[in-house]
């Protein structure tokens, strides 16, 4: 449904920017009959498609630090600006990704708080105490996927870090001593890439499981 709705979706984001108001949205959506347990799901997979993106280009990123350190001679421009190139990218997935989680924390938060007022319009108890604890396990779930893609969120800023730390030295000190001089920085940066790849991971493993516990119910 989400690919089918993507004109629509955009019509509708647009009119919530001129209207400044998201229950506007939400209401629109669910008038064509795409509701907050929809739009959660579809924001997990933009989230973890995100992750998986900005996966890759860590990889890269890595890739070409690592070729820049082990330089054996050429043109040091290209050199440099190859690598201030994967930085740059870098920093765009990793962006897509911040926002990618804070658009999943919004909806979830709606889901959350109408599920939980809505408890309160059941006159059957059977049925009342059956939603409360489908809401409480997908609260767990969630705070399990929201836990793991903060985990991995916070990794991203301090490779970032080293990342622009050595295409700003570089671009100041662009010769071959100074490029010998990056070789004691790789394994620290091996080392934040590999822990940021690895957390990575076990949030994008987090999101297909939440992915997949939802689509089940």
């Amino acid at each position: 449904m989400k690919r089918h709705t993507g004109q629509l979706v955009a019509v509708l984001c647009a009119l919530v920017i001129l209207g400044g108001c998201k229950s506007t949205y939400y209401s629109a959506m669910e008038k064509i009959g795409y509701h907050k347990r929809d739009l959660l799901v579809d924001r997990v997979q933009d989230a973890r498609e995100a992750q998986e993106q900005a996966k890759k280009q860590f990889e890269s990123a890595l890739e070409q630090f690592t070729a820049v350190v082990s330089y054996q001679g050429g043109e040091l421009e290209k050199t440099y600006k190859r690598l201030k190139t994967e930085f740059e990218r870098s920093e765009e997935k990793a962006k897509a990704v911040h926002k990618r989680i804070e658009d999943v924390q919004e909806v979830a938060k709606a889901l959350f708080r109408e599920w939980k007022a809505e408890l309160d319009d059941y006159t059957n108890a059977n049925l009342k105490s059956l939603s409360q604890q489908r809401l409480e396990q997908t609260q767990e779930r969630y705070t399990r996927l929201i836990e793991a893609m903060q985990r991995a969120e916070k990794r991203i800023d301090p490779v970032l870090t080293a990342f622009r730390d050595q295409v700003l030295f570089l671009k100041h000190n662009l010769n071959a001593q100074a490029i010998a001089s990056l070789e004691n920085e790789l394994v620290s940066v091996r080392t934040d890439v590999s822990t940021l790849l690895k957390a990575m991971e076990a949030s994008i493993a987090e999101a297909n499981d939440f992915i997949k516990a939802m689509s089940q119910e």
